[in-house]
């Protein structure tokens, strides 16, 4: 396993990392012993990072990330988030009350008497603008509730604006082949400003493995199905805002830089990794498969040049005027 250090913080990540959206629900069905064979396997590997959040099957990803880092709290860091268990457009939601009710509940699911990594759950712009938020988060810190604190973000807008925050130390993006507008401005700014980058939806949730064509159903409790097109949460969290069936297209351009790379979904998130900007990718799993394979992006070789401005220049003629919501 390679380790990066997040930002301007002591802390020193698996470049691979993981996601528990999938473990916790909304991505179909869910099956716990097989989620913690995977957690164990990943920590085994060398996985010291996990992401979650206490709306991932309303806390149960959490819980599930206790049993698994039992004993280990010291060498497995934790990533959790807040805000969505409430009314994102409420200002109450964001009152120091609220936050402080946040994180204890998240404390006692994760068993842990701090939280490494506390983030704003992709709020709206006018609540980051709005800064009470951060100030919660300072002294949050300061009583040694969380040991540093980011937000997840939909737009760059939004990363930028975070990135003139004092204490904010991460920004959580969604950054792939299909939704490169960070490379341009965000994540050389981010370096610059000490601030780490969490590439989340690193595979368009599922559309860069290629493994999908137009006739894929999904699980009606899968927000593939119910979120395909931003009925429930910004479309962008799903399939990156493509339509399903312009991703499956797209994605069979794509099919070529699985050449010498084992497949897509290793490639994709490789290319990820060949940023010296971005910390960490968080692919989700649901199994010790899908960890292994993830994993297996260790051993993919890097993009050359002439391959970097050829997925470059797909993205700019192919990709960006399919692109639905804010980005």
């Amino acid at each position: 396993m390679n380790y990066r250090q997040l930002g301007n913080t002591e802390l020193h990540i698996s470049e691979i990392s993981f996601g528990t959206w999938a473990i916790g629900g909304s991505w179909g069905q869910t099956n716990d012993e097989e989620a913690l064979k995977g957690l164990d396997r990943a920590i085994g590997e060398g996985v010291n990072f996990f992401d979650t959040a206490d709306v991932y099957g309303d806390g149960h990803a959490e819980d599930l990330l206790a049993i698994a880092t039992k004993g280990k709290e010291d060498s497995v860091h934790i990533a959790t988030k807040f805000c969505r268990a409430g009314d994102i457009h409420d200002l109450q939601t964001y009152s120091e009350a609220s936050i402080r009710r946040y994180c204890e509940n998240s404390l006692k699911r994760l068993k842990r008497e701090r939280i490494d990594l506390y983030q704003v759950h992709c709020p709206p712009f006018e609540v980051l603008k709005d800064g009470r938020v951060f100030e919660t988060l300072d002294k949050l810190q300061a009583e040694g509730k969380i040991r540093h604190y980011g937000v997840s973000v939909e737009t760059v807008e939004e990363g930028l604006y975070c990135l003139g925050v004092p204490g904010v130390r991460s920004l959580q993006v969604i950054f792939n082949l299909f939704r490169q507008k960070p490379l341009a401005e965000l994540l050389p700014k981010a370096k610059a400003s000490g601030v780490g980058i969490l590439v989340r939806l690193p595979l368009a949730s599922g559309l860069l493995t290629g493994k999908f064509t137009e006739t894929t159903v999904f699980h009606e409790g899968d927000h593939r199905n119910f979120n395909a097109n931003g009925e429930q949460f910004n479309v962008g969290e799903t399939f990156a805002g493509l339509r399903f069936e312009k991703g499956v297209e797209l994605a069979r351009e794509l099919a070529w830089i699985a050449e010498g790379r084992g497949d897509m979904a290793r490639a994709s998130m490789r290319w990820i990794l060949d940023c010296p900007e971005v910390t960490a990718v968080i692919p989700g799993f649901r199994n010790v498969r899908q960890i292994e394979d993830n994993l297996g992006t260790l051993d993919v070789p890097s993009f050359t040049m002439e391959e970097k401005e050829r997925l470059s220049r797909f993205y700019r003629e192919q990709v960006t005027e399919h692109i639905r919501g804010a980005y």
